[in-house]
């Protein structure tokens, strides 16, 4: 009987230590993951604003007009802050004629023309088309935040919603990058 005792009580010593074991390795992984945690950063700063949605008016108001005021454009119906690029866009800079409304098509012909200065893609041609989604993606959409969305893009004259539009079915559009 005590050596069944002894015996015993060595397996509960040994599972105790092993249980113990488990958990300071618990422990540990928790404590090495919070710490990597610290260290690792995002590709992308999080936005800190909610993006909103855009009328024609409301869009007019971020011009470059108003020094110290944000400078917005927007591009296939996506509204970028183009401020920190005001040398190029703020008042009285080369492309000034860009901001504060959808310039999609301007973009795409490389053009300040005025009437250029629309989101209306109509007669583009696929070399045309083909430039507008190469500077979306690789200059708008990598150089400058998003903060919102035109009520054009996804609205009717009268405000209701577009049952008809479908981002999907839209040429030259990518939704999986822009929400």
């Amino acid at each position: 009987m005590t050596v069944s005792l002894l015996q015993s009580a060595t397996k509960r010593v040994q599972t105790h230590n092993h249980t113990m074991a488990t958990a300071r390795l618990c422990v540990l992984v928790v404590v090495l993951s919070a710490t990597s945690a610290e260290d690792f950063k995002l590709k992308y700063k999080p936005s800190t604003k909610p993006v909103r949605l855009f009328t024609e008016e409301e869009l007019k108001r971020y011009d470059g007009s108003v020094e110290g005021h944000p400078i917005y454009m927007a591009v296939k119906g996506v509204v970028f802050d183009v401020t920190k690029g005001k040398e190029f866009y703020g008042k009285g800079a080369a492309y000034n004629a860009l901001v504060g409304k959808d310039s999609t098509r301007a973009v795409a012909k490389m053009s300040l023309d005025p009437a250029d200065l629309t989101s209306d893609t109509t007669g583009l041609t696929d070399e045309q088309l083909e430039s507008l989604d190469s500077i979306f993606e690789e200059t708008y959409k990598t150089k400058y935040p998003i903060v919102g969305y035109t009520a054009s893009r996804i609205l009717t004259d009268d405000g209701s919603p577009n049952a008809a539009f479908k981002p999907e079915d839209q040429p030259h559009f990518q939704i999986k990058d822009e929400f």
